[in-house]
């Protein structure tokens, strides 16, 4: 697909499959955004609140939705999302990032998305208003 014009509602837009999740993909992560919760770089934080090792920030997740839609900013941009967080992201958990276009309306197109671990479970799901030129 080389356009989002071309695209017909129904159709998918290519999946992105991110790198396994590193512990320096969360230490960056926590610098940038200022997140330094524990739970998400020190083991021994994580297990002390009861989970089985450090977790991605959910927002980690959220933000790497946007590289679904990278090849396409010249023709316009992320207008709006609403996302829910519906399971933990853990080291080494290998992410696919969906998008299928569910309405389209003049320059606005809808998208569902979301985004699933190597065992196919849903770790995110949302929607994506994208605004065309």
């Amino acid at each position: 697909m080389s356009t989002l014009t071309q695209l017909q509602v129904g159709e998918s837009l290519p999946e992105v499959q991110l790198s396994p999740v590193s512990r320096m993909d969360l230490i960056k992560y926590s610098g940038a955004s200022g997140d330094f919760n524990p739970i998400h770089t020190i083991d021994d934080e994580a297990k002390k609140a009861g989970l089985p090792g450090i977790i991605a920030h959910g927002m980690w997740t959220m933000g790497n939705l946007a590289k679904l839609f990278t090849s396409y900013y010249e023709e316009g941009f992320i207008q709006d999302y609403s996302i829910r967080f519906k399971g933990m992201v853990f080291l080494n958990d290998v992410i696919t990032l969906k998008a299928i276009l569910k309405e389209k309306q003049e320059q606005i197109l809808k998208f569902a998305v979301q985004a699933v671990n190597q065992q196919g479970n849903e770790v995110l799901k949302g929607e994506v208003v994208y605004y065309q030129y």
